[in-house]
């Protein structure tokens, strides 16, 4: 979990030109959606196994809460960034990433 929330700092820490994407609409939040879905299988797996098996809708809150304060979080780090700026649709796309995820999990 940690890692991921590493990668997610360290690409959110490039100047807003440092990205050569293709134009693609919608791209920039489907990005959003699969990194905090990763960080939300992360999340799971991070809590003990005995935690997952028998608390399962706890930890999908858990999960869903942790993932959508560090997407708040990233947001706000970007807007110290040359070239970004936060945007409540990616935090959006964040949170729904990690929801996606987390009820998957929950249903399989």
């Amino acid at each position: 979990m940690l890692l991921v929330m590493g990668a997610i700092f360290l690409l959110s820490h490039q100047p807003g030109d440092a990205f050569d994407l293709p134009s693609f609409p919608g791209l920039d939040k489907l990005a959003h959606m699969i990194i905090y879905g990763t960080l939300a299988a992360a999340t799971i797996f991070a809590f003990a196994p005995e935690t997952r098996q028998q608390k399962r809708w706890p930890v999908v809150a858990m999960v869903i809460l942790i993932a959508t304060i560090y997407g708040v979080s990233d947001e706000f780090h970007q807007s110290f960034i040359p070239g970004r700026s936060p945007d409540i649709i990616d935090v959006l796309a964040d949170c729904a990433g990690a929801v996606a995820v987390a009820l998957f999990w929950k249903f399989r």
